[in-house]
């Protein structure tokens, strides 16, 4: 009976030190690199949103205004806020940022610090709000609202020196108090040029490094609006892509190193690719417009962007794992031209049509590498349909493949992959194969993939699907691999 109680009580230490040892090679990977905020990690979930430009302009046939425009130009008869709304929630978007002020310095809101605003103007006979109007609706909507306030004012009188940096606080200040939750605030780099300036009708230039003392000025958004993102071409929270043709890039790094970079002052390189190893979290927002220019113009009504153009857009820059903003411009009656609307619903038609269905989920996975062997961050958390969970590999680490088995023969042209981003972005190349009659076929390749990367190739039909992880920084990590058959 000694005996039997010390063997089993050897088989019960070897047990519990057996069970120490899974536990403590199963806890999550150690964080790796620049990491996002919990603002950050928000914003990578909205994916998709609108620019609403309007101002003078509209009435003006101009894309930048001169300063001098009369207030009386501003007089949008059939002005809806909600028709915007909804134009943007049947496109699939999941918010709308507002030009409350562009480079002419005219104001969208009653602001009590100049006359150059819609008070003066003959809509609502002076007493209208257009940012209230708009915040509103989004609220109504279920969209988030944000707000574009040039940092450039060819209107004002003292732009380009110490006072007006007062009054643009002063502003900024009343749009993120007076109306409800900001989820973005747009700052431009067109800083300084010829203007009107009060009647001097001049040219002002000004040093964009330290002119405007942007930490003040973004200090002050996360004081007033905590769960606000500040863009610009430094971030400080995301970027701008480097170009207006609503594409990102290949790769796109989500660390960025922001020293010695501003609004308007930056490298073209690191705005487009971000930086590999960069000492901050700034990821890419891609601005984009659905006609040529960015305020409404009769001329270009035949020029609306079609829904095969928005589809190439949406996978070159959310498939890239950049933010879509798409800029939809109201005519001038103060609505969404028909046109416009009626392309944008039938490319959120499309978009809810390819992403209902996800062909891998509940599937069989396999891994070549799991964390300490166990469960807790195994391959079946790739398509579970959480993409909060997720699978990771061991510490040394740096290639792995998975492989889906999709139960028979499945037909699909578009995979969705991303990483768990909370503890860093780690992949730097990957392949991803099909098996079409027993044989693996190549189907899309490429560098990184961070917050998502939404594939789209020539249509297959395939009973496995392979990831090849080829080149990563650190352990890796992913959170989701979906399977989608688009109609498009």
């Amino acid at each position: 009976m000694r005996r039997f109680l010390s063997c089993l009580l050897f088989v019960l230490v070897c047990w519990a030190s057996w069970s120490s040892a899974l536990a403590q090679a199963t806890k999550p990977p150690a964080p790796f690199g620049a990491l996002p905020t919990k603002q950050h990690l928000a914003w990578h979930e909205l994916e998709f949103y609108g620019f609403i430009h309007f101002t003078t302009n509209t009435f003006t046939d101009r894309e930048w205004g001169l300063g001098d425009e009369s207030p009386q130009l501003f007089n949008p008869t059939q002005l809806d806020a909600d028709q915007w709304a909804r134009v943007a929630k049947a496109a699939g978007m999941k918010g709308l940022i507002l030009t409350a002020k562009h480079h002419d310095g005219f104001c969208l809101w009653p602001s009590r610090y100049t006359e150059h605003s819609v008070k003066n103007s003959p809509w609502k006979n002076g007493r209208g709000d257009v940012v209230r109007e708009l915040s509103e609706a989004c609220r109504r909507h279920g969209l988030k609202f944000g707000v574009y306030l040039s940092p450039w004012d060819r209107n004002h009188p003292e732009y380009a020196r110490p006072a007006y940096i007062t009054y643009y606080r002063n502003q900024l200040r009343e749009l993120l108090t007076g109306y409800g939750e900001v989820f973005e605030v747009w700052f431009d780099g067109a800083n300084g040029g010829s203007g009107y300036y009060g009647g001097a009708r001049e040219t002002r230039r000004i040093d964009r490094r330290s002119y405007y003392d942007w930490p003040t000025t973004w200090k002050l958004v996360r004081e007033l609006q905590p769960n606000c993102i500040r863009f610009s071409d430094a971030g400080p929270d995301i970027r701008w892509v480097g170009n207006e043709r609503g594409y990102g890039y290949d790769p796109n790094w989500a660390t960025y190193n922001t020293e010695g970079r501003w609004p308007g002052v930056s490298v073209k390189e690191s705005l487009w690719h971000g930086d590999r190893g960069g000492s901050h979290w700034v990821p890419a927002e891609v601005d984009v417009s659905i006609r040529p220019g960015w305020f409404w113009h009769a001329s270009q009504n035949s020029k609306v962007k079609t829904v095969e153009k928005l589809l190439e857009i949406y996978y070159a820059s959310v498939g890239r794992g950049c933010n879509l903003l798409l800029n939809i411009p109201p005519d001038r009656r103060g609505l969404i031209h028909e046109i416009d609307a009626q392309r944008l619903t039938e490319f959120g038609r499309v978009l809810r049509a390819t992403f209902q269905n996800d062909l891998a989920r509940g599937k069989k996975v396999r891994a070549s590498n799991v964390r300490g062997r166990g469960s807790q961050l195994g391959p079946q958390l790739l398509t579970d349909g959480d993409r909060n969970t997720y699978w990771a590999a061991d510490d040394n680490v740096r290639e792995a493949e998975i492989e889906i088995d999709l139960g028979g023969p499945t037909t699909f042209n578009v995979v969705r992959i991303q990483e768990y981003i909370p503890l860093g972005q780690r992949v730097e190349a990957f392949q991803i194969d099909a098996r079409v009659d027993g044989s693996w076929q190549r189907i899309a390749e490429g560098q990184t993939i961070g917050p998502r990367r939404v594939l789209r190739f020539d249509r297959v039909t395939a009973t496995a699907l392979r990831i090849q992880l080829t080149k990563c920084l650190a352990c890796p990590t992913l959170s989701a691999v979906e399977v989608y058959n688009s109609p498009m």
